[in-house]
């Protein structure tokens, strides 16, 4: 895990590496063992290095045997050592025994159809001397971030692993883009390809980018096919997941350095513990948070999962204090993030990295195996919509919706106002309406005015409905799965977890994002995955023998902080001398904020996944664009 930076120069050449050198020291957290740069007329690349493998070798950037094609990459290449062998008996020569130096030999056989032979979490950048031509790829589901612009003054193309990097060059572009911010409001982070600034992107998902004096071309290489095959046979599809899974676990453990995993108590956590342990040959190490409120607590699970897997078990219980992480929080995420769960998460990624540098994850198992209950919900809703005719549904249940009253307070029983609005509407609005914080008429009275004249037309919906169109010939359920993996995997599970690891320095790896273990998924039909309102069905049965039934058979929860408490408390304060201030009516509409902010302090209502969305903006504009770049204090929790 490391961070990488580059940028070409309109014509004059690169003097001399004090600037790549600035931008790459912004990003040390994520590199602290070393750094290494290349200039080469007008190109300068930099490195900074979170040494995995091949700790004594492996400096970047590497190059070939004559020093002509030269790689920085940030990430892991799983399949390493079988791309190795192949290519020394085609007469390569290696210098090192890191996965980087694959990259530069591989390129040289096969180009840009590079990234389409690994199995990993990559961002890397090849300078190809001869072509004077620069490579870019980043990895199939986003797991590693690469950021964009071709609008700084003075480059015609710059690029780095985090925003913060890019802000060092001069000229960097950041007027604030108002789709980001709109999408921002309604999703709680910022969809690829979008930033939070103008004319500043990221490289999507599964895409390359190759850019020269004269061609700047995006290519996508890979997507996640769900090519159903209606006749499987369900007892062998739960060996083939699991067989795949354990695989794709075991190629995660390769390390020349401490490692360990996430254990949060459920089942796609639980699950990497079992089959890790199956393969150490040594205790594994294990971390957990819990809290000292018992409604958030999921220790218990997690010590029955260590006790089961005799793992090295560490464990921290908190009472987290939002004061305590909101610096680290906004220095580290760079464009506003709205997803609260970045807060227990950082908690546990500095308590795992006083003990190892690789911890594996449970991330990506929900999207590939159907294990969201908004997914359980939504494809019921459309066995309704199946059922009655838009021109009834549409005025019955909006209708209905629209007066129905929003009890926050009651049980979710009582709560039937969003599920009566999202009958009335097709599959793709009504998916984005259950996801979203802020839509319709609620954004219009929250945006500022400046902001809605600059969207013009653009909708967020709009973006939506053409990702279903794009899925409309499969079951819902494989819908609401493809476009997850193009919206809010990539833009909120895995931007939450690379910055909060890499902000103590910790690699991150998520085993159930093997893309071989996706493909096979995708095969499956839709009741493997969710039967009989059980999510994840198959998954489940692959990994009932090593995990305990109590795990498997529980309530999916979630890494859960009391907000809605925070703003009634702590967050009251940071709140009203943020969020209430002048500076933010260039965004929203201070008087349309305020009565967000009445109601939730009346306790009627509960918006605090609002108004954390908007204290977020508001401490991103303060510590981020209002800012100088470069002088963030990077606090620790």
């Amino acid at each position: 895990m490391c961070g990488i930076a580059g940028y070409i120069t309109k014509g004059q050449p690169v003097l001399d590496q004090s600037l790549i050198v600035s931008i790459c020291d912004r990003m040390t957290h994520r590199g602290p063992d070393g750094s290494g740069y290349l200039v080469d007329g007008t190109v300068a690349l930099g490195h900074r290095r979170l040494s995995i493998i091949d700790v004594a070798g492996g400096t970047q950037p590497l190059g070939n045997e004559d020093g002509t094609v030269q790689v920085i990459f940030n990430g892991e290449i799983y399949n390493y050592r079988e791309l190795r062998a192949g290519l020394l008996k085609k007469g390569h020569h290696f210098t090192t025994n890191s996965d980087t130096e694959v990259l530069v030999h591989l390129y040289e056989d096969v180009g840009e159809r590079l990234p389409e032979h690994l199995n990993g979490m990559f961002a890397f950048a090849i300078w190809d001397r001869r072509r004077r031509q620069l490579f870019l790829a980043r990895d199939r589901f986003g797991e590693k971030p690469l950021h964009y612009t071709c609008s700084a003054a003075g480059m015609r193309f710059c690029f780095a692993s985090e925003l913060k990097a890019l802000r060092m060059i001069p000229g960097f572009p950041d007027e604030v883009e108002y789709r980001s911010l709109s999408d921002f409001l309604q999703v709680s982070y910022v969809p690829d390809p979008g930033t939070i600034y103008k004319n500043v992107f990221k490289l999507p998902p599964a895409h390359s980018l190759t850019v020269s004096a004269t061609e700047f071309r995006i290519r996508r290489y890979w997507s996640p096919a769900f090519e159903i095959e209606p006749q499987r046979e369900f007892s062998r599809a739960v060996e083939q997941v699991r067989a795949l899974a354990e695989d794709a676990v075991e190629r995660r453990m390769i390390s020349d350095v401490p490692l360990g995993a996430f254990l949060s108590g459920g089942v796609d956590s639980s699950a990497v513990v079992a089959f890790m342990e199956r393969r150490a040959t040594a205790p594994v190490k294990t971390f957990s948070i819990g809290f000292t409120n018992k409604n958030f607590d999921e220790t218990v699970y997690a010590r029955m999962v260590a006790e089961r897997c005799r793992t090295e078990h560490h464990e921290q219980i908190v009472s987290p204090e939002i004061l305590e992480v909101l610096d680290v929080l906004v220095d580290h995420y760079d464009e506003p993030f709205g997803d609260s769960s970045a807060v227990p998460t950082l908690y546990l990624t500095k308590m795992t990295r006083q003990f190892v540098t690789v911890a594996l994850s449970g991330d990506g198992a929900d999207e590939t195996f159907g294990g969201y209950r908004r997914y359980r919900f939504a494809v019921a809703e459309q066995r309704i919509r199946n059922a009655f005719p838009g021109w009834f549904r549409r005025p019955v249940f909006g209708a209905t919706g629209r007066y129905y009253p929003k009890l926050d307070f009651l049980p979710q029983v009582f709560r039937a106002k969003a599920t009566l609005i999202c009958l009335s509407q097709e599959l793709a609005d009504a998916y984005l309406y259950s996801l979203s914080s802020m839509s319709g008429g609620l954004l219009n009275a929250i945006l500022s005015q400046q902001v809605q004249r600059e969207l013009g037309g653009y909708s967020l919906p709009d973006r939506f409905r053409a990702l279903f169109h794009n899925v409309r010939h499969l079951p819902a359920l494989q819908q609401l799965q493809a476009v997850d993996f193009e919206t809010y995997l990539p833009g909120d599970i895995l931007v939450k977890m690379d910055r909060a690891s890499m902000a103590y320095s910790l690699e991150a790896r998520a085993p159930m994002l093997d893309h071989r273990l996706a493909e096979l998924a995708g095969t499956l039909p839709a009741g493997f995955k969710l039967h009989r309102g059980i999510g994840k069905y198959i998954f489940k049965q692959a990994v009932a023998p090593y995990v305990p039934a109590p795990v498997i058979t529980r309530r999916k929860a979630g890494f859960v902080v009391p907000l809605a408490q925070w703003f009634r408390t702590s967050l009251k304060t940071p709140f009203e001398s943020s969020v209430l201030h002048k500076d933010m009516e260039e965004y929203v509409q201070l008087d349309g904020v305020r009565r967000l902010w009445s109601e939730h302090q009346s306790g009627l209502c509960d918006h605090s996944r609002k108004l954390w969305d908007l204290l977020m903006l508001a401490q991103w504009d303060a510590r981020h664009r209002k800012s100088q770049p470069g002088c963030l204090a990077i606090q620790a929790v």
